[in-house]
């Protein structure tokens, strides 16, 4: 469905943030991109929906195409109007309106009214808590019924693709597994695919598909998630797991210094 056939992100003409990248999502699939702060994960997810121009980033090599179509030269409203649809980092739900205004917001490019009126009530079975809070003001929601809801949203636009950024970012653990458990769902019961960045790698592993792993604008390994697993320096430096099974200690991993045997 999406191919990133080696590109390169130039922010302000002068800072290289991607350095020759590549992955595919097939359709119908869950792949996880995996890497830690700084990685380039946030960017891939901007080129892909053509949110990097107000931030005065651009694709200078490359391309990205879309169900056969390059995409990485449009505008982001007619990206989302080819069915291509980001949930940010941080949520960015319209503070100032209802739960139920936000998803009306989320179906604003939909010409089936009564279709889009229906599929409020379907985001409703995947999210019961925002029912309950349908008429209350979203800035006041917590941060996990903020992140349903921003996923929600993205459900009403009937996305053929959603990206999901960091959406376990700030949330109690618990809820992260709820939420990763119906991220899963949608994609199984509405045939979504799914990109999925985050920081998470054993959450990530366990709905993903596929998963690709960035470092400094790269990607540096991919694989299905039994292989990713079973790399030792995955288990070390993304799962937290020494060769023997035994986590490290915060001490240890904030004063490591990672070995780079990725491109070896």
């Amino acid at each position: 469905m999406l191919s990133l056939n080696n590109i390169e992100v130039i922010y302000n003409d002068v800072i290289l943030v991607l350095k020759g990248m590549s992955m595919e999502v097939p359709e119908g699939k869950i792949v996880g991109l995996l890497g830690s702060n700084g990685a380039g994960k946030s960017t891939t997810l901007k080129a892909i929906s053509g949110l990097l121009k107000p931030e005065d980033g651009e694709v200078t090599d490359g391309g990205i195409v879309f169900k056969g179509e390059k995409i990485h030269h449009m505008d982001a409203s007619d990206i989302v109007r080819k069915g291509i649809f980001q949930v940010m980092e941080g949520r960015r739900v319209f503070e100032h309106l209802t739960t139920e205004e936000n998803l009306i917001a989320g179906g604003y490019t939909r010409s089936d009214g009564a279709q889009a009126r229906a599929d409020i009530e379907m985001v409703y079975e995947y999210f019961p808590r925002l029912k309950d809070r349908r008429h209350q003001t979203a800035g006041y929601l917590s941060g996990g019924e903020q992140q349903m809801l921003a996923i929600g949203r993205a459900l009403m636009a009937k996305p053929q693709l959603m990206m999901l950024d960091e959406p376990s970012l700030g949330l109690a653990p618990l809820l992260v597994q709820e939420i990763f458990e119906i991220i899963k769902r949608i994609n199984q019961e509405q045939g979504t695919t799914i990109l999925l960045v985050e920081q998470n790698a054993n959450l990530t592993l366990g709905v993903a598909d596929y998963a690709y792993i960035m470092e400094s604008g790269r990607i540096v390994l991919d694989g299905y998630p039994d292989d990713l697993r079973a790399n030792a320096d995955v288990r070390e430096f993304y799962l937290g797991l020494t060769e023997v099974g035994s986590r490290k200690s915060y001490r240890e991993v904030k004063h490591y210094k990672r070995r780079k045997r990725w491109l070896s």
